[in-house]
C-alpha cells in the first residue's frame, strides 16, 4: 500500500510539473499565426526581427479579430471571417500584445520585436 501511496504521489508531481512547463513556452521565430479550429492562435507567442511583417489566417468556422492593445499598434481590430488574412508590419523594436477581441479572455498572445 506505502508503494502505491508513493507511485501515485510521484505520478501527481509529475502532471503537475509538465502542466506548469507547458504553459511557460518561449516564443516562436515565425511570420505566420493561424487561427485553426480551436478558439486559440497558433503559436500565440511570435518573436521577429523589426521591419518584418506578420501574417495572421484564420482557419475557424466563426469570425475572429486581431486586435493590439499597445503603442502606435493600438487601432480598431482587423475583423476576420473564414478564410481572411490580415498582416501588420513592426518598424521597431519593443514587446506587443495581441488579442482576439470577440473572445479575449481566451485568444491572446505576444509579438517580441527585436531590433
Amino acid at each position: 500500500m506505502t508503494h502505491t501511496r508513493r507511485f501515485l504521489g510521484a505520478a501527481l508531481a509529475l502532471l503537475i510539473v509538465t502542466g506548469c512547463s507547458s504553459q511557460t513556452s518561449s516564443p516562436v521565430a515565425t511570420t505566420t499565426v493561424d487561427l485553426p479550429a480551436s478558439y486559440k492562435f497558433v503559436p500565440a507567442d511570435i518573436t521577429i526581427a523589426a521591419g518584418a511583417t506578420v501574417t495572421w489566417t484564420n482557419h475557424d468556422n466563426f469570425t475572429h479579430s486581431v486586435q493590439f492593445l499597445d503603442g502606435d499598434l493600438s487601432r480598431d481590430p482587423a475583423m476576420l471571417p473564414q478564410g481572411a488574412t490580415t498582416s501588420v508590419t513592426f518598424p521597431a523594436a519593443g514587446l506587443y500584445h495581441y488579442q482576439c477581441s470577440l473572445p479575449p479572455q481566451n485568444m491572446k498572445g505576444t509579438v517580441p520585436v527585436t531590433s
